[in-house]
């Protein structure tokens, strides 16, 4: 999910636009796989693509991995980012419709993800999804969220834990930090000693000019090997399958058996880039569905149906589409 709470154009992010530079990557990935959104006009255009009434019957069990869940105040708030700087929004959907439009048309689990945009707000965002969690009858795993550098990261983040919530949100893009970090110590810490997952949004992209820091100065599959090597028992999920990074994160994978990818919006076909099928071969069990549900611009259903139709290897299908996330996030 690409949108900050209150997102705005400042000098620095406008002379580090999307649209002026395209730099390769130190991981040895071309620059073609660069700004993959380079040349298009912002925001995006969506596709008025038609949707289906539920998930096909002959697919596995489905679990989202990458749902999107906050009060009403801050999902207008990221409404209004997206149709200013993103793509338009298909479903602005409160968080209770979200669930019953999810599970309603099939979806099993859905893993409830989020992140405070600013100080002192964790806390109370926490407790948020923390009571969706008891509320979804065993259907909804929650996790944490801390601001970078906060007071008291690691106890916000241990009675998110103690509440229910079984992992933490991360992102680079909104929150402003490198993954490597000092600021994250607290992050990595408490996650290896509870064992939770990291959901960390440290890729490139999907980027914008809007945030108030740039994403390709702060974030690199380099910086994300150097976490992997300093705590090596942190489980790490980075969404949207490290893009643009591939290449770097097809190596990161066969380097770190900690290390998790997630689909999120890159299987749609909507952003002009092609992911190499070495990716997904090289470690399939450690790749995981998810959509970024609500905040859309296609059909719900668009990017399952197209990993359906490209991935004929029952078992696998079956991996990603709930079994590795199963692992990762312990669901039962």
């Amino acid at each position: 999910m690409l949108a900050p709470c209150c997102g705005s154009l400042n000098e620095a992010s406008v002379r580090h636009s999307i649209l002026e530079r395209a730099p390769a990557d130190s991981l040895g990935v071309a620059s073609s796989e660069s700004r993959f959104t380079s040349g298009m006009a912002l925001p995006l255009s969506a596709i008025d693509d038609d949707e289906g009434a539920a998930l096909p019957s002959a697919l596995p069990p489905v679990i989202d991995a990458h749902v999107h869940l906050f009060a009403d105040p801050l999902f207008k708030a990221i409404w209004r980012w997206f149709e200013a700087y993103g793509w338009p929004i298909r479903y602005k959907l409160t968080t209770p419709e979200v669930l019953q439009f999810l599970f309603s048309r099939g979806v099993q689990h859905v893993v409830a993800l989020h992140y405070a945009h600013k100080p002192n707000i964790a806390r109370g965002m926490n407790a948020f999804v923390a009571e969706v969690v008891k509320q979804s009858g065993g259907r909804v795993t929650g996790v944490a969220t801390v601001f970078p550098g906060e007071d008291d990261a690691e106890g916000i983040l241990e009675e998110g834990f103690a509440a229910g919530l079984r992992g933490v949100k991360m992102h680079c893009h909104v929150q402003c930090f490198a993954p490597d970090s000092e600021a994250l110590l607290p992050v990595y810490r408490a996650c290896v000693k509870h064992d939770l997952p990291l959901v960390m949004h440290a890729g490139r992209e999907p980027s914008s000019p809007a945030y108030k820091c740039d994403p390709y100065e702060l974030c690199s599959a380099d910086r994300v090997a150097h976490v992997l090597e300093a705590h090596p028992k942190l489980r790490l999920c980075v969404p949207h399958l490290g893009a643009d990074e591939f290449t770097g994160y097809e190596r990161l994978l066969e380097r770190f058996e900690n290390l998790y990818l997630d689909t999120t919006m890159m299987m749609a076909g909507y952003f002009p880039v092609e992911v190499p099928q070495r990716l997904l071969d090289c470690r399939p069990e450690r790749i995981l569905f998810g959509t970024d549900f609500p905040n859309l611009p296609y059909a719900w259903d668009r990017e399952i149906r197209r990993i359906a139709a490209t991935e004929k290897r029952e078992e696998r299908l079956a991996a990603v589409l709930s079994g590795n996330a199963r692992t990762l996030f312990g669901i039962a």
